[in-house]
């Protein structure tokens, strides 16, 4: 019973998208280890780009100077 936790910043992400990611990462785990689409899980989590920081500064103020 796989379980897949997909993060990723809450920038405007599609619906289409998102069920493109889940559908994607199920077919890989049945292509690659021949897991049940039927029990494997897919969770996606939106974080603020205010909560999440990469090199000691959110993603926020990083995007804000480029």
């Amino acid at each position: 019973m796989p379980f897949v936790n997909i993060r990723i910043t809450r920038e405007g992400a599609t619906r289409e998208q998102k069920e493109q990611l889940i559908e994607g990462v199920t077919n890989l785990l049945v292509d690659v280890l021949g897991k049940n689409p039927k029990t494997t899980f897919v969770i996606i989590d939106e974080v603020e780009t205010d909560n999440w920081g990469v090199g000691g500064e959110s993603v926020t103020t990083l995007r804000a100077r480029t």
